[in-house]
């Protein structure tokens, strides 16, 4: 029997004006992907097609370490999307053979009056069938766990593309404009990891 697990994670951002405007910056797909995830953890398989080893998750006595393959695509409108291919399950093979995950995401620029907004979306589904002993698991424990785990993962690209982003848009604004004299007041400076 199949335990299904769920989380989704909204995301604003205030981007300060700059010379080159984000959506600019948000036509390629690879550089968002490095915002969202260490690029050492990354494969580039195609231009839209990625695939992203994680850490190591823990659930209860399991280790799991998930490699997802996601497509990260840029709408005329300016919206980033992504949505996961195929996912591969490390270490555990029977797990692997009955574990499906679903992701779908974007991230859309809405012009302000002095900057721009970006809005953002994430839902992660798991379907997973579960070995003895957690398939003998209450079921509302499995999911709280499960559930639990998975607002995590999203908390953390969350966080990871709240600094990240900002960091990598301004690098790329002096790669294109050889300015480093780009308004800095909201722009973190160092990588906070």
């Amino acid at each position: 029997m199949h335990t299904r697990f769920t989380a989704s994670q909204s995301v604003e951002i205030a981007i300060p004006e700059q010379p080159i405007p984000i959506q600019h910056y948000l036509r390629q797909p690879q550089r968002l992907v490095n915002a969202l995830v260490d690029p050492t953890r990354i494969q580039h398989l195609s231009t839209e097609v990625f695939r992203l080893k994680m850490r190591p998750l823990n659930f209860m006595s399991l280790s799991i370490q998930p490699t997802v393959d996601m497509k990260v695509w840029a709408e005329s409108n300016g919206t980033i999307c992504v949505r996961s291919l195929g996912c591969e399950i490390l270490g555990v093979e029977y797990i692997n053979q009955r574990f499906d995950l679903n992701l779908k995401g974007y991230l859309s620029p809405h012009q302000q009056a002095t900057s721009t907004l970006l809005k953002g979306r994430a839902d992660l589904e798991v379907l997973v069938e579960l070995p003895p002993p957690f398939s003998y698991m209450p079921k509302a424990i499995l999911e709280a766990a499960g559930n639990g785990l998975l607002k995590s993962v999203l908390l953390t690209i969350k966080q990871r593309l709240l600094h990240q982003l900002l960091v990598d848009y301004r690098c790329w604004i002096i790669s294109q404009t050889g300015d480093t004299g780009v308004d800095n007041e909201n722009i973190p400076l160092l990588n906070p990891e």
